[in-house]
């Protein structure tokens, strides 16, 4: 407590010197109401609001508001009584305090000094911080952490690792989240009440993942406090758009190109799916849009009790591009073709 002896706490808080906590407390508040920094950012509220702040941390704690008293001769017949009722031990410490407070009573610094030390002896405080231990021993659980995270149809299916970068989020440890230690700004949040951390972690992403799912990950949400237990992180599934892959509940949805050739001929296509090597057959004469279902080849539901499909829509695609020999059979064939596919649409030949 440095410098206490010139200020006159009471005054700033517009109390009397014999008011109670809770009348400390209520003129503390609406003085916060008119100078805390989020209503003005003025430098005279500001200088105004640290100067409240440290008022009310003293006087709100028993033992520097008894300190503060003492060094401002609000309190001396009733600590001289209070001395008198302890032992002779602490009767020797009250003499004590008495003597050093004489001998530095032209010496400002040593009289502020030597009445702390006197005191602290007394009532078995620690020397500093009162309120910053008072603080530490309330416990503040870590919030949990949302974050999206984009995958592709076939990573959701197959399952995949990423690499997610997190930003941890809490009350400033050193300040406990007031923003303001002793009425000045706290040095490490800077006032802001808050600090921040970025950290990277591997995320083993399950396979069969939906669309809008949330991946559990273990203690890696926000720090707590004082104790208390950290949150967790959430990863939102967000399944990207894909041209040939996509979901639907627990379907999978499949755009499958096929040439000319092996639409008329048939095909057998051999596709790696969620540890499954499976070997899809594409009949001869088989259409562009026609659909093939595979049962029990989609994502599972969390209980693993109900599978959706494999759905397979079957696209014919041309090549980018042909070779001569290629264009000369398709000439061929062309001419050697007597079958009008548009006949049952009316007006056209």
């Amino acid at each position: 407590m440095t410098n206490y002896y010139n200020k006159d706490f009471y005054k700033v808080l517009g109390v009397a010197h014999n008011a109670s906590e809770e009348d400390i407390k209520l003129a503390y508040r609406k003085l916060v109401r008119l100078y805390h920094p989020d209503v003005s950012k003025s430098e005279d509220n500001i200088s105004k609001f640290k100067e409240i702040q440290q008022a009310y941390e003293v006087l709100t704690d028993e033992n520097q508001r008894k300190k503060y008293d003492i060094l401002n001769g609000y309190y001396r017949e009733s600590i001289k009584k209070e001395f008198q009722k302890k032992s002779d031990q602490n009767k020797n410490v009250y003499d004590e305090f008495i003597k050093k407070s004489q001998k530095a009573s032209k010496e400002k610094d040593i009289f502020s000094k030597s009445i702390n030390e006197a005191l602290d002896n007394l009532f078995h405080t620690k020397k500093d911080n009162t309120i910053k231990d008072r603080e530490e021993k309330v416990v503040i659980n870590g919030e949990d952490i949302n974050l999206d995270i984009n995958l592709s149809c076939f990573e959701a299916a197959n399952g995949t690792n990423r690499k997610v970068n997190i930003l941890h989020t809490g009350p400033c440890p050193n300040c406990g989240g007031r923003k303001f230690i002793n009425g000045s700004e706290c040095p490490m949040c800077k006032g802001t009440g808050q600090v921040s951390l970025q950290k990277k972690i591997n995320v083993k992403i399950p396979k069969g993942v939906t669309n809008g799912s949330k991946i559990r990950v273990k203690k890696e949400g926000n720090k707590g406090l004082n104790g208390g237990k950290d949150g967790d992180l959430y990863l939102i599934v967000k399944i990207d758009k894909d041209p040939y892959w996509d979901t639907e509940g627990l379907n999978i949805l499949c755009n499958m190109p096929v040439t000319p050739a092996e639409a008329v001929l048939g095909t057998e296509i051999h596709i790696n799916l969620m540890e499954n090597n499976l070997s899809v057959k594409i009949p001869p004469m088989t259409s562009s849009g026609q659909k093939l279902r595979l049962s029990g080849m989609g994502l599972s539901n969390k209980s693993k009790t109900k599978k959706g499909d494999l759905i397979i829509t079957v696209q014919i695609k041309l090549p980018d591009s042909l070779s001569e020999e290629e264009k000369a059979l398709y000439s061929k064939l062309y001419k050697i073709s007597n079958k009008n596919i548009r006949k049952d649409i009316n007006h056209v030949k």
